[in-house]
């Protein structure tokens, strides 16, 4: 690792409703290295998303921000839309859900794939052509020169995903925020997926923030863990530490809805009710109205990462989970 490429610092968003500004993110902090694949784990309506989205300038227009964005010595929150415009697919690219939607049906891949090269990297129209060449055979599209004539509908679900990811790293950017790249697509693809973006972070030296409601996910490819809830950070750390030693009772209840390849027909353990909804965050520690652990000050205290190990921290007292399996 070469450093921290970006550092969030107290990051929050509030969003425009019928009842006032809501906060959707609140207070998060969190840093990239270089070259590292850093994960977003929580469920929906978690912040996960929101927060991608404020890095980029791409909220809705009546949304606010506060906190800091660095990026390589840069403050991304407090540029204005030009400077942003310049960052954007330049220097830092995102990958959305569903590249039926991203990308667009009537345009063919060859123009999706070269228009902000020729405008970011002031390529001429041929040789953006041969790097849109090498990009498809750089994901592992089949006959890139006659894909590029293609249009989107021509390829299956995770042949689009991988085209969006060449759309992305199109102009060789240092930072890819890659939100739920695995979402609908079947095991098999998914973890073509995840080799994918193992193999560009370490052949480019590009650091990829993954963001999904799947720690199975995270299991395959982070390096380090971010786990939100309610818009806060519940726990972030080293993967190893978080997944096999969780200190807050929301991983782990993430942890435990998975199904275990070894546990035949036994029953999942879900976390019983759901997520608050924006503007509806309960006081105190946001998990407690779900959380088996809850004692009377989590309804009040809100409580701060703290130390929990090397490089990991949990938003949640101390040994909460001492003595659960």
């Amino acid at each position: 690792m070469a450093g921290a490429l970006l550092e969030v610092e107290d990051l929050t968003v509030w969003l425009a409703t019928r009842r006032g500004p809501q906060k959707a993110v609140d207070g998060v902090s969190f840093r990239v290295d270089a070259g590292e694949i850093f994960g977003i784990a929580g469920e929906s309506g978690s912040g996960k998303t929101m927060t991608a989205l404020a890095l980029l300038g791409l909220l809705p227009h009546a949304a606010r921000t506060s906190g800091r964005a660095v990026f390589d010595g840069r403050d991304l929150l407090a540029m204005s839309a030009r400077q942003l415009r310049a960052v954007r697919g330049r220097h830092i690219a995102m990958v959305s859900q569903d590249p039926s939607t991203s990308l667009h049906p009537m345009l063919s891949v060859e123009t999706q794939l070269t228009e902000h090269m020729r405008h970011h990297l002031g390529l001429r129209r041929g040789a953006a052509r041969d790097r849109a060449v090498e990009l498809l055979a750089t994901v592992r599209i089949p006959d890139p020169e006659r894909a590029l004539s293609a249009h989107p509908a021509q390829f299956s679900g995770g042949m689009r995903q991988r085209i969006a990811i060449a759309v992305a790293l199109a102009c060789r950017p240092r930072l890819l925020l890659a939100d739920e790249p695995t979402t609908a697509l079947d095991v098999t693809v998914q973890a073509g997926i995840l080799r994918l973006l193992d193999r560009l972070r370490r052949e480019q030296d590009l650091a990829v923030v993954v963001i999904t409601h799947d720690l199975g996910v995270m299991s395959a490819v982070s390096d380090r863990i971010c786990v939100m809830y309610g818009g806060r950070v519940a726990e972030v750390g080293p993967r190893e530490s978080v997944l096999t030693g969780p200190r807050h009772p929301y991983t782990r209840g993430l942890l435990d809805a998975l199904p275990h390849p070894e546990g035949g027909a036994a029953a999942l353990r879900p976390i019983p009710g759901s997520p608050p909804p924006l503007g509806q965050i309960p006081d105190g520690c946001p998990f407690h109205p779900r959380c088996a652990f809850a004692v009377p000050s989590c309804r009040t205290e809100r409580p701060e990462p703290a130390p929990a190990g090397a490089g990991h921290a949990a938003a949640c007292p101390p040994d909460p989970l001492k003595g659960t399996p």
